[in-house]
């Protein structure tokens, strides 16, 4: 049966040849692999979905990781901010006085703003990289005990494949909920 079903398709293929060689070759790839490959079905897999963002902004361990690592920054913060106002006001004192000032007086006015901008900045800098590597390291112990349950979720309930942070996602596969739970809220 397979062989009358190649050789039909390849007199069809011979009569489109003449006209378009190119869809010739593409049909012939095609009849070839239709009749020579056994197909491959996925019935039977089981798909999962789970959403990283959800678990890192929704769970319990994350809200409190984002908590505590507040609370640990809050201090520095307002230093941050105080001393941006001072500068602010100083900047804006400055601005105020500049016209009736002497030349010099106005040049080490001007050097201290610079150098007090410079300090806020590379203070701001190191506040960002303590913070964020601070929080990295509490979100990669979330993402270890939410790998852990999407494990157990997976060999409990037998899927095939669960799939982390997708374009889009079908909500019957999303099991990000399940996830959420087995964290404890």
């Amino acid at each position: 049966m397979k062989s009358k079903s190649v050789s039909t398709l390849i007199s069809v293929v011979n009569r489109l040849a003449r006209a378009h060689r190119a869809i010739a070759v593409a049909a012939v790839l095609g009849a070839v692999t239709l009749v020579s490959v056994p197909s491959v079905q996925a019935q039977g897999t089981k798909i999962g979905f789970v959403s990283t963002e959800r678990i890192l902004r929704d769970s319990k361990p994350a809200k409190a990781a984002q908590a505590k690592i507040e609370s640990e920054f809050k201090g520095r913060d307002q230093e941050l901010q105080n001393l941006a106002n001072r500068l602010r006001n100083m900047a804006q004192e400055f601005d105020k006085d500049a016209p009736v000032m002497s030349e010099s007086d106005r040049i080490r006015r001007q050097r201290e703003l610079a150098d007090m901008d410079s300090d806020l900045q590379r203070k701001r800098r190191e506040f960002q990289e303590d913070f964020n590597r601070r929080r990295n390291e509490e979100f990669s112990n979330i993402v270890e005990q939410a790998d852990k349950a999407i494990q157990q979720i997976a060999e409990s309930q037998g899927y095939d494949l669960i799939i982390q942070d997708a374009v889009t996602v079908s909500p019957r596969v999303d099991l990000t909920d399940q996830v959420l739970q087995a964290l404890g809220g």
